[in-house]
């Protein structure tokens, strides 16, 4: 019986997701880590109970007119928790940042800076003091009023109207004009204009190029159209508009995204000539500390900020002393080498969470429980250390500790470990050990216990042969200076370097236009879709082989019912109350809108007449519903729909339902997806892979699987090229590329490339004793 003073998180019936009514006891004021295989259902008790059920709790204590500012998850599938303080989420899911948003503005280090040049900068003589305000790009009073704020402008050019001058108007040498009729209209109104529409665009003289294209007048013309044998076509008035002024117009005006985004191909983005890029009005730009303007001060790598911010007097003392200490959590996670000025959706979602987390530390809270989903998600094995350090410090402060991890070197690092499984999907949602680390080695069916204590050395497999040299660069770009790599042909290659060293940028530089390569195909961790109407069969194609098998049933022709019968983003067999979302927005007085499941289809997207449709005795819905391992049984005599299952079944995701939302999946399960969709297609010659830490997100034994598929892939004949943290992949490599020897001004060079095991031994490389631990004592 729980006390007053129960020193226990206790959950009892946890049903949500592929939970089985688990029960579970999680003692407070340690770090836990949650592990398990992926889709096992670790973040579903995590996030999906614990975590809900204390936002839950926090939503009912506040003000029902308050409770609309409050974004609600909903009350979890459980019995009852007791023993749960306040809850703080740290996710890696990342809201819609925009070019606005920076390192400064998530940590509020900006705030901070800007206070300092308001009250301790150096003015000009007789320059009036500014607001803190004023040095804000994102105030009216401080964003330069020619770019607003953004350091760019959008300008049209005569090679971005015209990519080939080659070719006359009329045969289309400005592609920045619409199509069809309006692109007609325009030829044919500076046809009447009397400019020669049929001479090559690079004869006309300069004076007409520079009018037609770059022109503010709007002339009126009557055009004579030529005659079509077929109708007959009258004289009318037209109106001239430049091809800059119909770019600029359409990128502005146009409600049309697919006509934006045309339009947006013809613009070429340039620092604002009024600011140099500073974003910021010259007032602001004027004022000085330590000989530097507040756009020079957050364009630094906070390490060498933070070595500037030295106060002379008492005032600037204070606030530089404050400034230091909201950045020392910074550096300790490994982000130095980011500027305030980094661009948020330029970071990876590890570096966002870990800003985040930084962030927290700052806070002191106490009595709290932080709940944190793989915060070791793009990190090097040097930088985990420091991680380790800064949740043993929040645990110190007072506070519980939760954390979804997959990383053993956290896993070993816990005070408690709840382990969930034995697999994924309708296989796991049982707690198969919770207790102190040391005591799930007794636990046979658990995979983490395998990786955790029995780690095999790297195989021992001989290193391939390389069919050729793929060389890239001179780079120089970000922290890259006239860096040239030499990637080997056929084999498998890793990348690997600390946090911000200068990996993604290296591999950024391979293209189709290199010499070597015939066939590039990048892997990245970008979402397969943007809104729930996108998902897993949609996005690989599967979804149009089980419609046309629904339609070739006997009771869909007899009712005449065709493939497109079977879409919920069309009209005809979908719900029209939900119009096949599967659920509808509720409007609560005094409440935010929430989601139900639509009164009518019940979330099951389709009209009742199209669920009468079954396949094999299932409806749409019900096949929908199925898991990849389940659809692959259902399906296992439909060649077509096999294979693609196949595919997805060997990348390790035979947990997820076909039906599952794009926008439920992580980042590692969007590039593992993408993966598959591209192994059902034909072998088409040598192809080169590259993939930007494909291993993120997944369990060891999640990772083995990964991993035969790529080596597979290198066996077939084609190159394999990964940036990778996970020792146990780089080991298993054929050839190793380690950047650094730090981050950002740090790295940016490479410290040595070779074999894992010639690696392992360079001196100076951060990588090398990881390696060599990862490689086991025969190399040594």
């Amino acid at each position: 019986m729980p006390t007053p003073h129960d020193p226990y998180v206790r959950v009892r019936g946890a049903r949500e997701h592929n939970l089985k009514g688990v029960d579970v006891d999680i003692p407070r004021d340690v770090v836990t880590v949650f592990t398990g295989v992926s889709g096992s259902g670790k973040s579903s008790l995590a996030f999906g109970t614990i975590y809900a059920e204390a936002q839950r709790r926090y939503f009912e204590s506040v003000a029902p007119y308050a409770r609309r500012l409050i974004h609600q998850v909903g009350a979890p599938k459980v019995g009852e928790i007791t023993g749960l303080p306040p809850a703080v989420s740290l996710q890696q899911r990342r809201s819609a940042p925009t070019s606005r948003s920076s390192v400064g503005t998530v940590t509020s280090l900006s705030n901070s800076l800007r206070m300092l040049f308001s009250r301790a900068g150096s003015y000009p003589p007789g320059a009036e003091r500014l607001d803190s305000d004023a040095f804000s790009p994102n105030t009216a009073v401080g964003a330069c009023p020619e770019c607003h704020g953004l350091g760019r402008v959008h300008r049209t050019s005569e090679e971005s109207l015209v990519p080939d001058p080659s070719l006359s108007i009329r045969e289309g040498a400005i592609a920045a004009w619409p199509g069809a009729w309006q692109g007609k209209n325009l030829r044919d109104i500076l046809d009447a204009l009397g400019y020669d529409v049929d001479r090559p665009w690079r004869e006309l003289p300069a004076g007409q190029r520079e009018w037609i294209l770059f022109t503010d007048e709007q002339p009126v013309v009557t055009v004579h159209p030529v005659r079509d044998a077929d109708r007959i076509q009258r004289p009318y008035q037209g109106t001239y508009m430049s091809a800059r002024r119909y770019v600029m117009k359409t990128f502005a005006d146009s409600k049309s995204p697919a006509l934006r985004a045309r339009a947006e191909r013809f613009l070429v983005a340039a620092p604002c000539p009024a600011c140099d890029g500073a974003r910021l009005r010259p007032e602001a730009l004027a004022v000085t500390f330590a000989g530097r303007t507040i756009a020079e001060m957050a364009a630094l790598p906070l390490v060498d900020l933070a070595d500037l911010l030295v106060g002379e007097d008492e005032p600037a003392r204070a606030l530089t002393d404050d400034l230091r200490s909201r950045i020392a959590p910074v550096l300790e996670l490994g982000l130095g080498y980011l500027g305030l000025d980094r661009a948020t959706p330029t970071l990876s979602a590890g570096e966002l969470q870990r800003l985040r987390l930084a962030t927290q530390l700052r806070s002191g809270l106490f009595g709290v429980v932080y709940v944190l989903d793989e915060p070791s998600a793009g990190l090097h094995p040097a930088d985990t250390e420091a991680l380790l350090t800064v949740l043993e410090r929040l645990k110190t402060a007072g506070n519980t500790v939760f954390v979804v991890e997959h990383h053993l070197d956290v896993v070993r690092g816990a005070d408690w470990l709840v382990d969930v499984g034995p697999r994924a999907g309708e296989h796991g949602g049982q707690v198969l050990h919770s207790g102190p680390v040391a005591e799930l080695a007794g636990v046979e069916e658990s995979a983490t216990a395998r990786h955790l204590f029995r780690p095999s050395s790297a195989s021992q497999r001989q290193p391939r042969l390389a069919r050729g040299q793929l060389r890239v660069g001179p780079i120089t770009r970000h922290n890259l200076r006239a860096v040239t790599a030499e990637f080997p042909l056929g084999v498998f290659s890793a990348v690997t370097g600390v946090s911000g060293s200068g990996k993604s940028t290296l591999i950024g530089e391979i293209t189709e236009d290199l010499p070597g390569v015939r066939r590039l195909v990048s892997v990245d961790q970008k979402p397969i879709g943007r809104t729930p109407r996108s998902n897993l069969a949609t996005y690989t194609g599967l979804f149009d082989v089980v419609r046309k098998e629904f339609a070739a049933t006997e009771e869909a022709a007899r009712r005449g019912y065709g493939v497109g019968r079977f879409s919920f983003n069309v009209a005809g067999g979908r719900c029209e109350t939900c119009q096949g979302e599967g659920f509808v927005s509720v409007e609560l007085l005094f409440l935010p809108s929430t989601y139900a499941p639509c009164p009518d289809c019940g979330g099951d997207r389709y009209n009742p007449e199209t669920l009468e449709v079954t396949y094999r005795g299932r409806n749409i819905a019900q096949v929908l519903d199925l898991t990849v391992e389940s659809a692959a049984e259902f399906f296992v005599g439909t060649p077509a729909v096999a294979r693609s299952l196949g595919t997805l079944l060997d990348v390790g995701l035979g947990y997820l339902s076909l039906g599952r939302p794009a926008t439920e999946l992580s980042g590692g399960e969007a590039q593992r997806i993408k993966l598959a969709a591209e192994l059902q297609r034909g072998r088409r010659g040598h192809t080169l892979y590259l993939l930007d830490e494909p291993t993120t997100g997944l369990h060891p034994a999640d990772v083995e699987v990964l991993m035969r598929q790529l080596h597979g892939l290198v066996d077939a004949g084609h190159t394999v090229i990964v940036v990778e943290h996970d020792m146990s992949v780089v080991a298993g490599a054929d050839w190793v590329i380690d950047l650094g020897p730090g981050g950002g001004d740090a790295g940016g060079r490479i410290v040595a490339a070779g074999r894992p095991a010639e690696v392992a031994a360079v001196a100076g490389s951060a990588t090398a004793p990881y390696l060599a631990r990862a490689l086991g004592p025969h190399t040594r």
